[in-house]
């Protein structure tokens, strides 16, 4: 009875809010990061028509038609920001997406096919909120995880082109494919126009995996599983010795390949590995509001929390990695993992992971650009006939974030927009709040609707 009641969230009561149209937008006066370029631009005016950016100076004519957004030279205008590895399909969950900033994802596996059907071309046609979505289909050669499971190499041909068929724009290799499944995924995604991304693959590990033309590493962390040799000593969560560093950089550099550097979601493991007391602590912060009523019940039930020993030397590896990698150009990605993994709310956790990176020593403007323009990059090196978007720049996607400060001096203003437009559409802050608000309001009576059941 309780799973009826979260289900139907969003069914019955107040109704979702309108979504905005695509109406000429002048913002005037604002300061520019345009993430095209160092630096910033200031006292500009970006003038936005028909979802895209046509002219962008410190003098424009704008239409008499047009809505001004005023910055009064204080305010700053960023690309939106992109969160390339979420799993992120209730409608709830992407307007709180999109209420931080947040105006692409890259959907990383396990969405419904109402999801990848649906709900995408209802927000691409404005009849939805929410940021816009590519999805990958993860494939594996095992269902411990629950992804398609395919078991030979004409599985996976079928599994590719099924994929392609019903809107896929990517497929996420798994960790238990075989070597010849794996071989006819990568062939056939090749074939099909697909770019192929995903973990590492126990039977054929990372070199092999981009050599057969892997574009992606989902997570930096997969080199401990598929490429560094595994813990000599008793310990099997020992970091590995950073003398491999240079020989990972060197087969990333050689094939062009883009990793998510999601410090995020492996601090988080690490935090709770072991530690039922911080998931418990999770559902008790202030982020815990937003979250889900399914979430709050399956949450505690993941693993982590069981686990011995400690990731923590795994965790401080990783974030030198991570550096290692940005100091020799190899391109990184913001990705979070949210919100699967206990702890990584929806939006909130992409934030953190900017700061992380921080963190590990990325400046802020390099950190701003794995969630902006090397998603925009990465996207159009698989569609290229995409417009650009992660930058400020005309005939880019209008996908803008508006802040009251310098994001490079403070980057928690990201997560407190002034407004957000995506693909042309601008949401005001008062829109975005108050799409927050029914949220709240919805969970709180699917919850008041379960302990009602629950007492019959």
């Amino acid at each position: 009875m309780a799973c009826l009641a979260f289900a139907s969230i969003g069914a019955a009561g107040a109704q979702p809010r309108a979504v905005p149209p695509k109406d000429t937008t002048a913002f005037v006066d604002v300061n520019v990061l345009p993430m095209d370029r160092e630096g910033a631009l200031h006292h500009q005016t970006v003038l936005v028509r028909d979802g895209r950016i046509v002219a962008m100076g410190e003098s424009v004519d704008v239409p008499g038609d047009a809505r001004i957004v005023h910055g009064r030279g204080s305010a700053w205008l960023l690309p939106g920001l992109a969160d390339m590895h979420n799993h992120v399909h209730r409608r709830q969950d992407l307007e709180l997406l999109l209420a931080q900033g947040i105006t692409t994802t890259l959907h990383m596996g396990e969405a419904p096919n109402s999801f990848v059907g649906r709900t995408r071309a209802a927000i691409e046609a404005g009849e939805q909120a929410g940021p816009r979505a590519f999805v990958a289909l993860a494939v594996d050669g095992s269902p411990r995880y629950g992804h398609l499971v395919v078991a030979d190499a004409e599985d996976a041909r079928a599994a590719v082109r099924l994929a392609r068929r019903n809107g896929y724009g990517f497929i996420k290799a798994y960790n238990n494919l075989s070597a010849p499944a794996f071989a006819a995924l990568a062939a056939e995604a090749k074939a099909q126009g697909l770019g192929l991304v995903g973990h590492g693959v126990a039977e054929v590990g990372l070199r092999g995996q981009l050599e057969a033309g892997q574009s992606l590493v989902a997570h930096a962390e997969e080199f401990f599983y598929a490429f560094f040799p595994p813990p000599a000593g008793e310990d099997p969560n020992a970091a590995p010795d950073e003398d491999g560093i240079d020989a990972a950089i060197d087969l990333l550099r050689r094939h062009g390949t883009t990793v998510v550097a999601d410090l995020v979601t492996y601090g988080t493991i690490a935090r709770q590995w072991g530690r039922p007391d911080v998931v418990e602590a999770f559902l008790r912060s202030p982020g815990s509001r937003y979250l889900h009523p399914e979430l709050r019940v399956s949450w505690p039930l993941q693993g982590y929390a069981r686990r011995s020993g400690s990731l923590d030397a795994r965790a401080r590896f990783l974030a030198r990695f991570v550096m290692a990698m940005h100091e020799a150009g190899v391109p990184l990605l913001s990705g979070t993992d949210a919100p699967d993994i206990p702890g990584l709310f929806p939006g909130d956790a992409l934030h953190r992971n900017l700061s992380a990176l921080v963190d590990a020593g990325l400046d802020p403007h390099a950190a701003l650009a794995t969630a902006t323009r090397v998603p925009g990059e990465f996207v159009r090196r698989h569609r290229p006939d995409l417009p650009a978007f992660g930058v400020v720049a005309e005939a880019a996607r209008a996908d803008l974030l508006l802040v009251a400060a310098d994001p490079r001096a403070d980057l928690a203003t990201l997560a407190a927009p002034l407004g957000v437009m995506a693909d042309g559409r601008w949401y005001p802050r008062e829109d975005l709040e108050a799409r927050k608000q029914a949220i709240l309001e919805a969970y709180a009576r699917a919850e008041a609707s379960a302990r009602e059941a629950g007492t019959e």
